[in-house]
């Protein structure tokens, strides 16, 4: 025994009779037997226990109460115990977030890379993204419709927490009057108390203007203004009345207490569209954003400049919209959405669709989105909602189910005093009876819809969890492996995190990178390569780094946070691992050792609970 042994003395714990012995530090110890014999008490309940009781005695007393305290395992005495940690089988994550890439925190570095060395691309034009001029700025804000009215304001905050009543007072003092803070407009002088450890967004208002010849020179002043305050970016939020035809409907049916699930969801249309938000004005505000930094010069759209929190799908910045970054939500399937194929959709071939108890203002919308459909497919005019479903274009069927996306559609509302137009978009049926769902406040509507609904692929983001700005930044590799009929493809991060570890190793060989972006993607290309080639050594070159936690097995589970250890480089620690070569082939059972063998040779003790007899020859 010497000074640098683990001694533990009158062992008790469990079957333990009274255990005393002597663990050398700094070497691979494998603890073998049969069941009972107290291998994972003297592991485990009482090496892992104590020593992570230390650790947290050694904390302060604020921190301890987030933590937990472990019970004092029951032994006379341990010396030369170092910090523990503990890899089980059993502590698998139930967390649908959790995935490969971010237990590995392979994912937090893919993140960084794409945000400083991607190139982003345009959903609407696919065009890549470049800084926007001023003269641009002012030119789209100009091509509005004559008489439109917008305004111009400056994003100062963005989803951060604090009370702000020194920016509101620097405002106020630089001359500025009103300002727009989560959505709502308010006067400086009487801005609210804002929750310090709640997150706000706030937009300064620099100019109200109205669309139209002469407006030139004052556009121009705010627009400068607006970029000046919000360091290159700029929000124009156009209003348009949209809501005095349907208030004034005379003929739609009044309000009863009790009604049809059918008649509830199709009168939703058009309280849910999300262009028709009313406010206190009863306007609806719509938001573009200009950025002299970040935009596409071909379809004029602007984007935030990309930031590591894009790409996040648990950040309200990078996560899918529609399922909050889950990649899955409850939805309605195609084999529920279609009743009947034989049936024309006026005829009852969707899911709660019911022509004759529409109201006109709900007919009217899906005319509006009809036509739309017919346009962009090529059909006869007012043939979509009378044929039958079995004999639409696919494109068609698609169109009308899952909505136009970005497509601005021209609804027509035809009453005694004229015809009358608005326009917005079409999510699309399936969609519109999400809505109607969430929206509920009768427990027994929402009951109603929910018999109809399962867990489905989400299907703004195809499962990807990402927005659209997200999924559209790429980076490209010349790897042999990827070329496409002599191309370098370019590949996005869901994309990339859709493929194997191994595959994803290939990525990484060869990049194709400038001088500057090699020297910006240096530190952070050494620890995606090490990570990867960790997991590569643990046998798990199969799994791909989108591969949610909770559908991996016990053994797996284990040897990736085993890799994500090896990666975090912890030098004087005590790992404790129960089996980690269960389920592996017995080829890739000599990686797994050398991976034992690197944990330990960085400075720490390996103790390993293991019957497997080259596992045990290593030690």
């Amino acid at each position: 025994m010497t000074t640098r042994d683990i001694v533990i003395r009158g062992a008790r714990e469990h079957n333990l009779q009274s255990v005393s012995l002597s663990l050398p530090r700094n070497k691979l110890i494998v603890m073998s037997g049969v069941s009972g014999s107290g291998k994972s008490s003297l592991a485990f309940d009482t090496l892992y226990a104590e020593g992570q009781r230390r650790y947290v005695e050694s904390l302060s007393t604020y921190a301890r109460q987030f933590l937990g305290q472990m019970p004092k395992p029951d032994v006379d005495s341990i010396t030369g115990l170092a910090p523990s940690i503990s890899i089980q089988q059993k502590s698998t994550s139930r967390n649908p977030r959790s995935t490969v890439g971010t237990i590995t925190e392979i994912y937090d570095f893919l993140r960084v890379l794409y945000a400083r060395v991607g190139q982003g691309y345009c959903y609407v034009s696919g065009q890549p993204i470049r800084a926007q001029s001023a003269d641009q700025i002012i030119d789209s804000l100009l091509s509005q419709p004559v008489g439109t009215r917008f305004q111009i304001l400056a994003p100062v905050v963005q989803n951060q927490k604090g009370e702000f009543r020194d920016l509101f007072d620097d405002l106020m003092k630089k001359g500025y009057l009103r300002a727009r803070v989560d959505g709502e407009t308010i006067n400086l002088a009487e801005a609210p108390a804002l929750r310090k450890h709640h997150k706000h967004t706030i937009d300064v208002v620099i100019d109200r203007l109205v669309a139209g010849s002469g407006q030139r020179t004052r556009v121009a002043e705010a627009v400068e203004q607006a970029l000046k305050l919000g360091e290159g970016r700029l929000i124009c939020s156009a209003e348009t009345a949209y809501a005095r035809a349907a208030e004034s409907e005379t003929e739609r049916p009044a309000r009863r207490t009790r009604r049809p699930a059918a008649e509830l969801a199709t009168e939703m249309v058009a309280e849910s569209n999300s262009d028709y938000r009313s406010t206190s004005e009863n306007r609806s505000t719509s938001d573009r954003l200009y950025s002299s930094q970040y935009a596409c010069a071909e379809s004029g759209m602007s984007y935030e400049p990309p930031s590591p929190q894009l790409f996040s799908f648990n950040s309200p910045l990078g996560m899918c919209p529609e399922c909050s970054g889950l990649g899955m939500r409850h939805g309605f399937p195609l084999h529920r959405l279609v009743l009947d194929e034989n049936r024309s959709i006026q005829k009852g071939a969707l899911l709660l669709l019911d022509w004759s108890k529409m109201g006109r203002w709900p007919k009217h919308l899906l005319v509006g989105a009809a036509n739309a459909i017919e346009e962009d497919c090529g059909l006869a005019v007012d043939s979509l909602l009378k044929t039958k479903w079995r004999d639409l274009p696919e494109k068609a069927r698609e169109l009308w189910l899952y909505g136009t996306g970005e497509r601005h559609v021209t609804f027509t509302w035809r009453s005694r005093g004229g015809a009358w137009k608005h326009g917005g978009k079409w999510d699309g049926w399936s969609n519109r009876l999400l809505e109607s769902w969430r929206t509920a406040a009768n427990p027994m509507r929402r009951r109603q819809l929910e018999k109809h609904m399962e867990v489905v692929t989400c299907t703004a983001c195809s499962g990807e969890r990402l927005n659209r700005q997200a999924r559209n930044v790429r980076i490209r590799t010349a790897h042999p492996a990827f070329s496409q009929q002599g191309r370098q493809p370019e590949i996005s991060l869901p994309r990339l995190c859709g493929l194997s570890v191994r595959e994803a190793s290939q990525f990484f060989e060869k990049l194709v990178l400038d001088p500057v972006q090699t020297l910006i993607a240096e530190e952070v290309l050494k620890e995606i390569r090490g990570r990867l080639g960790f997991l590569l050594q643990c046998g798990l070159d199969y799994l791909t780094l989108d591969r949610s936690a909770p559908t991996l097995s016990g053994g797996e589970s284990q040897r990736i946070r085993l890799a994500g250890q090896i990666g975090c480089g912890l030098t004087g620690v005590v790992y404790i691992l129960d089996e980690p070569s269960i389920g592996l082939h017995p080829r890739d059972n000599t990686m797994l050792l050398s991976s034992l063998e690197r944990l330990r040779d960085q400075g720490n003790t390996v103790i390993v609970v293991e019957h497997d007899e080259e596992t045990m020859r290593a030690a």
